[in-house]
């Protein structure tokens, strides 16, 4: 499903663009902690996951109209006006929570086999970490741009003498996945608005807008045309907004746009959209395949573990980034007292009851309270640190 709406969010937001903007759009980890939190240990087959399954459904559903309400401010006060609602100072240490409250979640399957700690495991993601590390370093051209797959790859292998292969999946799965029952009712599921879901989910898309406004300007400046003005940040937003939308009715993850997207324009030069649609189409397809989904159902815990690590880390890293490229100076109370709540809360509160039924995420909560000490404290003149000449 994941890789059926990703195929088909793309040529959506296609749609939406004018067909001019090379963007595939992927699944977004940002949302992975908000939804474990409203799935829990719960899970496909289990009486109480297309419950679960619906709320997150509608949350999603409610993430992305709110990319659909800011593509329409955009285009009635224009960017800059709406952009001072979430300042880098707020953008950047939420993202870096974002990343850090999902590292318990990829240690536990990193180390840990069947619910014990296993040296094996342990061994496996080193295996997986130096290869990622060592594509990413060393690694020239495309192949530097595709450190997963080749970790995913030696992880497989190393784990076929340690025993942690179960192709139980691949067996079981359909040749066609949408002739699955549990699939055919997870895409059926009709969605629902639980308050508490909506609270854990749909802000984040507060923060994955600043990341696909950063993802856009990238790629206008590597293709070398203004995709800001023509077809314009409001198109893309509401092309991603419409996405994410759409996956959610489906059953699947928020879309969001990729830097690696970018990476790949780069380096292969390749700036036709008619090729991003291809692309879309080859996803959707192998998202039809239901022993490819079993395939990757049958991937072992160590090995996503050790990939879980890489890319939670980098969630994180990301933040960091925003706080350097925009200078902000951690000598100015204001910005350290902004950063440091932001992270306390974020990681410090699992959720906060509003009522008896209702609660509001860590990451929820950092987000509003952030955005309020951004708008109510004021900015010094040292708040950002001064270029060298």
């Amino acid at each position: 499903i994941t890789l059926f709406c990703a195929g088909l969010g793309t040529l959506l937001f296609h749609l939406v663009t004018k067909r001019k903007v090379p963007v595939f759009l992927g699944s977004s980890f940002a949302f992975m902690g908000g939804i474990i939190a409203v799935i829990g240990d719960s899970r496909l087959g289990d009486p109480d996951f297309i419950d679960k399954l619906s709320a997150v459904k509608g949350a999603l559903i409610v993430a992305g109209l709110i990319y659909v309400l800011f593509s329409i401010l955009i285009k009635l006060v224009g960017y800059e006006k709406v952009n001072k609602l979430l300042p880098p100072i707020v953008t950047g240490p939420v993202i870096i929570v974002i990343g850090l409250r999902l590292s318990s979640t990829a240690i536990n399957s990193a180390f840990y086999y069947n619910g014990a700690f296993s040296l094996k495991a342990v061994f496996v993601t080193v295996v997986v970490l130096a290869v990622v590390i060592a594509i990413s370093v060393f690694a020239r051209g495309i192949y530097n741009l595709m450190p997963i797959l080749f970790a995913i790859i030696a992880g497989y292998l190393v784990c076929i003498p340690m025993g942690f292969l179960d192709f139980t999946p691949v067996q079981q799965a359909h040749f066609f996945s949408f002739m699955d029952k549990d699939i055919i009712a997870q895409i059926l599921a009709l969605p629902t608005f639980k308050a508490d879901a909506i609270l854990a989910i749909a802000p984040i898309a507060l923060v994955t807008l600043i990341e696909h406004v950063g993802d856009i300007t990238t790629n206008s400046a590597v293709v070398g045309k203004n995709f800001m003005i023509e077809p314009g940040i409001h198109r893309t937003i509401l092309g991603d907004g419409l996405a994410t939308a759409l996956a959610g009715f489906l059953g699947g993850p928020a879309n969001t746009t990729y830097g690696e997207n970018t990476g790949v324009l780069a380096v292969t030069k390749v700036y036709d959209p008619s090729v991003i649609r291809v692309a879309a189409v080859f996803a959707m397809l192998l998202g039809i395949l239901g022993k490819f989904g079993g395939l990757i159902s049958s991937i072992p815990g160590p090995v996503s573990g050790g990939i879980s690590i890489v890319l939670y880390g980098m969630i994180a890293s990301v933040g960091v980034r925003i706080l350097i490229n925009n200078r902000l100076n951690f000598g100015n109370s204001r910005n350290l007292m902004i950063a440091s709540i932001i992270v306390v809360l974020g990681i410090g509160c699992d959720s906060i009851p509003v009522t008896s039924t209702v609660t509001i995420s860590g990451l929820a909560l950092a987000a509003v309270v952030g955005m309020i000490l951004a708008a109510v404290l004021p900015e010094g003149h040292d708040s950002v640190l001064p270029r060298e000449e």
